[in-house]
């Protein structure tokens, strides 16, 4: 097993307007994103899980040309609201950093 951590190039989030997040996980080479995408790990299960929401209030895609998988998540408290503690939604990806990648 493989931390997410240890494999991706890139995982980093963003508001994707003031009531969801979006998180972007990058890979290096095309062949590591393939090992990944036959895990099949990266689904919106996944994000759901992760970010405690329904699945179906999750948009899930796999990107192969930018060797990436991207999950749009609802924000538990909108952008700027009271008790918001991250406006920009960038430090929301840490949950999927200790995912654990069968490879």
């Amino acid at each position: 097993m493989a931390k997410l951590r240890d494999i991706a190039k890139v995982c980093k989030s963003k508001n994707a307007g003031p009531y969801e997040l979006t998180i972007d996980v990058m890979f290096e080479s095309r062949e590591l994103f393939d090992k990944v995408a036959a895990t099949k790990v990266f689904c919106a299960e996944l994000f759901a899980r992760q970010y405690n929401c329904r699945v179906d209030e999750v948009t899930f895609t796999a990107y192969p040309p930018a060797l990436a998988f991207k999950g749009t998540v609802p924000r538990r408290i909108s952008s700027g609201d009271v008790g918001d503690t991250d406006v920009y939604g960038a430090q929301q990806h840490a949950p999927m950093l200790d995912v654990d990648i069968p490879i």
